[in-house]
């Protein structure tokens, strides 16, 4: 972390946090209101296996605008159909982001296996504007996007979804509501215990 952000001040650049998530049909359990004595059942339909994987990514720099970026992909649970995110996701991800931040790119993730690929070493090595930091191993409470999902999945507690393509756009829809919410991405940050410093004059 504070390797990642001593760089960041050098090139400067965004210091970016990705992680991955994933949703099926059957929701978080939730608490909700009742009459004493009478527990209210949900119906779910448990059918099929298909998900809603999820790619978030949360860019902050300092003075700036927090950003949230994110990719969905939707699993349907038909045959050769892509069960999750791929490398060419995350690539597309990563020129999506550096293509808005117009800025340098220091990213911290974990060491998931298409994080650390034969060909994401490739991309990573191509463009110079991309600095890549490494997590140590089961330290999810480092990375301020487990709060993203946190979030996301308190709000799909008790959702009874009828598809999985309803899942998504209910999933995308609330991510999307989190891009215009930057001190809630903020506050995902300070619960890492990570300040960002002001770059020096």
């Amino acid at each position: 972390m504070v390797a990642g952000q001593m760089t960041a001040r050098a090139l400067g650049a965004w210091v970016c946090f990705e992680d991955e998530a994933g949703q099926s049909l059957r929701p978080p359990k939730a608490s909700t209101w009742s009459r004493c004595g009478m527990t209210p059942v949900v119906p779910v339909s448990g059918k099929g296996s298909g998900r809603v994987s999820m790619a978030g990514l949360i860019a902050a720099r300092p003075g700036l605008r927090t950003r949230l970026f994110f990719r969905i992909r939707v699993y349907h649970g038909r045959k050769r159909e892509p069960k999750g995110l791929a490398e060419a996701d995350y690539i597309r991800l990563l020129g999506a982001v550096h293509a808005q931040l117009r800025a340098p790119v220091v990213l911290i993730w974990d060491n998931l296996n298409h994080h650390v690929s034969a060909a994401m070493r490739a991309f990573v090595e191509a463009h110079d504007w991309l600095t890549v930091v490494q997590l140590p191993a089961y330290t999810p409470e480092l990375n301020p996007t487990e709060g993203v999902w946190s979030n996301l999945k308190r709000g799909l507690g008790n959702l009874a979804a009828c598809s999985t393509d309803q899942l998504a756009t209910i999933v995308r829809t609330r991510l999307k509501s989190m891009q215009y919410r930057p001190r809630l991405l903020d506050a995902f940050i300070a619960e890492t215990g990570l300040a960002l410093q002001p770059q020096p004059p």
